[in-house]
């Protein structure tokens, strides 16, 4: 297979207009969440609380925004935290706010959280940490946190040149470690296609056989996948993971080993001769040569 080699010359250029585009790009301040919506969708969301709880008369105070993407809502009545993450994302689904955020339970007299989640805790799974458990009745604010799309937030003043030359090293090194990556993938033929289990790999084309039956992979499960077939019934420790199949995207979050690891696990459930199993406290191990449950 024919490689493209590193040109100096194009990467110069590539990077004058990258630089170029992204300086047009923050020439202004970045706005912040909308303020009407988010308003709303908190207090559609602290009515639907009360209402669960048989309150459909009390006052809803005032929305309060004590920073630039903080939101927090009172509420002097005890109400179903169960219920909470259910309720804001559809409220916000309702009025057209995608931002990723995060939620804390704060107690009003002192600000301490006793609660919290990720959004990306409910849309994975439906669930988040702390649900089902004792809640007290005593005043809490909702407080809801909208994060930065692709960056930790930065201060306003300044903030655009260095956004430009962080977005410019995560490219440069995003992209030099995905062309590694995807040769590592590719450029190996014996490595196209493994066995395993009753399942094989297809590396080059990124799918999964099992059977008759052909599932298409990302990129990245490729990867994750490619990894335990490698070290089949061998425990792999989480760094060993980020470091093997994150390495190149310049800042690792441990939860997504988590989240692919899941969306593998759905995609290997017709063949009942592998399982993912999860070490705790380690990291997961891809076991092989399990009897199928009707043996």
């Amino acid at each position: 297979m024919a490689m493209t080699f590193f040109q100096p010359k194009r990467l110069l250029l590539g990077i004058f207009l990258t630089g170029t585009c992204l300086y047009l790009s923050f020439a202004g301040d970045a706005e912040p969440p909308p303020s009407d919506p988010i308003n709303l969708a908190l207090r559609h969301t602290a009515d639907g609380l009360l209402r669960l709880a048989g309150d459909s008369i009390s006052r809803i105070p005032a929305i309060e925004q004590t920073s630039e993407n903080v939101w927090r809502v009172r509420l002097e009545q005890p109400f179903l935290y169960d219920a909470l993450p259910h309720l804001l994302q559809s409220a916000l689904d309702r009025h057209g706010i995608n931002r990723p955020y995060e939620v804390a339970i704060r107690r009003c007299e002192d600000d301490v959280i006793d609660l919290g989640y990720h959004q990306f805790d409910w849309l994975e799974d439906n669930s988040v940490a702390c649900q089902g458990r004792t809640f007290n009745d005593e005043c809490h604010f909702i407080e809801v946190t909208f994060l930065a799309e692709g960056a930790m937030p930065l201060q306003r003043a300044g903030r655009q040149s260095w956004i430009i030359w962080l977005l410019l090293g995560i490219g440069i090194g995003s992209g030099y470690f995905l062309l590694r990556s995807r040769k590592t993938l590719t450029d190996d033929p014996a490595s196209e296609e493994i066995p395993f289990g009753q399942s094989r790999l297809d590396v080059s084309g990124q799918i999964l056989i099992t059977g008759e039956e052909k599932q298409k992979l990302t990129f990245r499960e490729t990867k994750l996948l490619h990894l335990f077939v490698r070290h089949m019934d061998q425990i792999l420790e989480r760094e060993t993971i980020l470091q093997k199949v994150w390495a190149d995207e310049g800042v690792m979050v441990g939860r997504s080993i988590d989240v692919f690891v899941s969306r593998l696990r759905k995609k290997l459930a017709p063949d009942p001769s592998v399982a993912i199993i999860a070490v705790h406290g380690v990291g997961y191990r891809l076991e092989t040569g399990k009897e199928t449950s009707s043996n």
